[in-house]
């Protein structure tokens, strides 16, 4: 096997593609954190802001696949994914996850200390969502928890404080993945009941599911109203504002309870063109 096929499928096992939901909130952090708190840019630091999205994610989609390996067999949707199929052996997948891991953490060390000391938390964040659909329907929340740590961890790499914006945003992510993680898990409802695993679509249905995920779309607006009050926020960042809440709510108008066809369609494309549209508005909006 050549080793661009080996790197297509190392990149198809951690989903890749599926970067643009957290890495645009991560550049609006990093912006933030530069223009708005008057830091010097640096391309060496927005480099390694990069890294640790790359390294983190990496180990935490690698580490869920690794973990979820005998589900995912038994499961026709999944039966195909790189390690069930062979593609890739659980060694090498774990092995991967540990790799990655250590890189995340040696990556933090050369930003700032706050960064280092809490990128062990992130790390045990990120690892630990793939445990939970083995005990709690809220695993959707923490996997919300996880991605949520890009617009902080950014504005942490530059700063090397918290500060009320980022977190703003942050919330925004949790609740916004959360809620359309809910739709993707629509399409498991059954085998995750069966396999007694957890999920809100195996505890309350495809109906009811759905209204979860709604009210935590409802949040997420919330928060990013919230943010563009915070923030003092000129008009194009409410363009963009306006564009991923109704984004938020066309993905609600694709997925029906007697009608599950669209659900890739509402979580990949919508969602990926909501963060990335509303990524360019607030860094438009923040440079001039």
């Amino acid at each position: 096997m050549s080793y661009y096929k080996k790197l297509l499928n190392y990149l198809s096992l951690i989903r890749f593609s599926h970067t643009v939901f957290a890495l645009p909130f991560a550049f609006i952090g990093f912006v933030i954190a530069v223009v708005n708190y008057h830091n010097a840019f640096q391309w060496s630091l927005l480099v390694k802001m990069l890294l640790c999205m790359l390294f983190a994610r990496s180990a935490a989609m690698a580490f869920n696949r690794y973990l979820d390996r005998s589900f995912d067999a038994k499961n026709p949707r999944t039966a195909k994914r790189e390690i069930p199929a062979g593609v890739i052996k659980p060694g090498q997948a774990l092995f991967f996850t540990i790799a990655n891991s250590v890189l995340f953490v040696a990556t933090t060390w050369f930003i700032n200390a706050a960064c280092f000391w809490l990128s062990f938390v992130a790390l045990f964040v990120i690892l630990f969502y793939s445990f939970t659909k083995r005990f709690t329907s809220l695993c959707h929340i923490v996997l919300g928890i996880g991605l949520s740590l890009s617009p902080i961890g950014a504005f942490l790499a530059v700063t090397g404080h918290f500060a009320s914006l980022p977190v703003f945003f942050s919330l925004s992510v949790l609740t916004w993945v959360a809620g359309f993680d809910i739709i993707y898990a629509l399409q498991d409802e059954e085998f995750d009941r069966d396999q007694k695993l957890h999920s809100i679509p195996a505890a309350l249905g495809v109906k009811n599911s759905l209204v979860v995920s709604s009210l935590l779309h409802l949040c997420s607006a919330i928060f990013v109203v919230g943010a563009g009050i915070n923030g003092h926020f000129n008009w194009i960042y409410w363009i963009g504002a306006a564009i991923y809440i109704g984004m938020l709510i066309y993905q609600h108008t694709l997925v029906k309870p007697s009608d599950l066809s669209k659900v890739n369609m509402a979580f990949a494309n919508t969602n990926g063109f909501a963060s990335v549209v509303f990524a360019v508005f607030t860094i438009i909006s923040i440079l001039i």
